[in-house]
């Protein structure tokens, strides 16, 4: 059976499970996993454990870089899933300049689950209700055409099952 590679954004504000959700679903289809945490300057680390939010200015150079990761993958037919706020329609947008297919799995939460999620979260520097409440006024949540969306209060493993059933399947050759 032939394979087919394909690029994911796994997508949401933080505290999400964006990273969790995104290694999953990359085992399930035997991609890649980069977390787009791992590619903020360090200005950008600094600035967000400070309690600053991010504005649109400091993500623009992020943003390049991770939709050159999807051109990348798309140019060798490699598949990949990178987790990454995509919180605006042209921040998803940047990201589909690397690939045009992107698809995307939007991690949708209220407030109060995605703030106890944070104020449990140790080792990492995005921090804080300011930084969630900064977020959520970003957020631009996808419309249905643009992403498959998924409740994160559904057990992880349910999520991945239930967007892996919407991924285009290899065929046969």
């Amino acid at each position: 059976m032939k394979t087919l590679s394909q690029r994911i954004l796994v997508m949401g504000v933080s505290g999400s499970g964006k990273s969790h959700i995104g290694r999953q679903v990359a085992a399930e289809i035997g991609a890649t996993f980069i977390d787009g945490d791992d590619h903020h300057s360090p200005a950008n680390v600094t600035k967000m454990a400070s309690g600053t939010p991010l504005n649109d200015a400091d993500r623009s150079e992020w943003l390049d870089t991770l939709a050159a990761l999807f051109a990348e993958y798309q140019a060798r037919d490699a598949s990949l899933v990178i987790a990454c706020s995509g919180l605006k329609k042209r921040y998803r947008e940047r990201l589909r300049e690397g690939d045009t297919a992107l698809q995307i799995l939007y991690l949708a939460g209220s407030r109060e689950l995605l703030l106890e999620r944070l104020e449990t979260r140790a080792g990492h520097f995005f921090k804080g209700d300011t930084m969630l409440a900064s977020q959520l006024a970003d957020l631009e949540p996808p419309k249905e055409e643009e992403a498959f969306t998924a409740s994160i209060a559904l057990p992880p493993e349910e999520i991945v099952r239930q967007f892996a059933a919407t991924l285009p399947v290899p065929s046969r050759s």
